[in-house]
């Protein structure tokens, strides 16, 4: 039976996901926690999407249709709007769940008295039946117990184009009060990365965020997603931008130790740029403008220097995972998307 103030409140921005929204949903509603209600906003998709969605008849599940593209960050905010749950899950209308996750990250979240809890994911590809790797394992940290993020290891482990934890692609669940308290919401001008900069305000502001080293979380990587169809350069401009943004606000200026963290990881990112505009380059299959980047970005040869034992062990875990997968134990878990 549906509960007036259920435990859990998922919230799924969707936007053109015909093909993998259905299990997304499916694994919300298949949760083993029962006390949930999803809320599904459709952004003006132009396929199938809404369509599919409402087909779906839980009284659990309620689905808005936007008339208008809100981007990811203001269909959040509209279904937080909505929500009525003790707790706000997030979760990708391409991604999915394991039916245990809710179930286990409130257990951990009561243990600790924690305002934010977050799995390890796993990482796969669109089109494969099995993760390549998950977000500890690529990372190269060292973490078996659940451990409480800080604000300053947080942003200090979280380097785009750099590797590093990435804490800012987890889908933790967060209090709903917590938030109500704060009034903390999404920054709708930010259309890119935007759950990075909503979990820094949660941690800014004082919130117990505990992560846990088990993924329960099915990161897909595919074609025509938002993150894979930007391109580098100017996801690294919007980047930094939103990053001097932040350090004007007092929510950061006050905390002296992450404005230093900020401060470090703009100037990190700034340093990327050359690298970054010569990947676009030989992206575009332009021999002449790839020839013309690498002349006037000579750092580019440092910065691939420096990453190239990340990019060649990256390439072999998923080749291996192809063949020799040690995370076949989740197979039964997993379904075409």
């Amino acid at each position: 039976m549906f509960m007036d103030i259920p435990e859990v409140t998922v919230i799924m921005p969707a936007y053109n996901t015909e093909a993998y929204i259905s299990q997304a949903i499916e694994s919300v509603l298949g949760q083993t926690l029962k006390s949930l209600e999803l809320i599904v906003v459709d952004d003006a998709s132009t396929d199938k999407t809404l369509a599919i969605a409402q087909n779906f008849s839980d009284e659990r599940l309620k689905v808005i249709a936007s008339s208008k593209n809100l981007g990811p960050s203001g269909a959040r905010n509209l279904a937080i709007k909505e929500a009525k749950g003790k707790w706000i899950a997030i979760l990708d209308s391409d991604d999915w769940y394991l039916p245990e996750r809710l179930e286990k990250l409130l257990q951990v979240a009561d243990a600790e008295n924690a305002d934010m809890v977050a799995d390890d994911l796993y990482y796969i590809k669109d089109g494969d039946q099995t993760p390549w790797n998950t977000l500890i394992a690529q990372s190269g940290e060292q973490i078996d117990t659940i451990k409480e993020i800080d604000s300053v290891y947080y942003v200090e482990t979280d380097l785009p184009g750099r590797g590093g934890l990435t804490i800012g692609l987890t889908k933790p669940v967060i209090k709903r009060e917590f938030l109500i308290k704060k009034n903390i919401e999404y920054d709708e001008s930010i259309r890119l990365s935007e759950d990075f900069w909503f979990y820094l305000k949660c941690l800014a502001y004082k919130a117990r965020f505990i992560f846990v080293p088990t993924p329960y979380y099915f990161y897909r990587s595919r074609l025509g997603s938002l993150v894979a169809s930007t391109n580098k350069v100017k996801r690294l401009e919007e980047t930094c931008n939103i990053s001097r943004y932040f350090l004007e606000q007092d929510f950061i200026k006050t905390n002296p130790q992450l404005f230093k963290a900020l401060s470090r990881r703009l100037a990190l990112l700034e340093k990327t740029r050359p690298y970054f505009r010569v990947l676009d380059a030989i992206k575009s299959k332009s021999f002449s403008r790839t020839l013309v980047e690498m002349a006037n970005n000579p750092y580019f040869f440092v910065h691939l220097a420096k990453q190239s034992p990340k990019i060649i062990s990256r390439r072999i875990n998923y080749f291996l995972s192809k063949y020799f997968s040690k995370y076949s134990s989740a197979d039964k878990n997993l379904s075409k998307g």
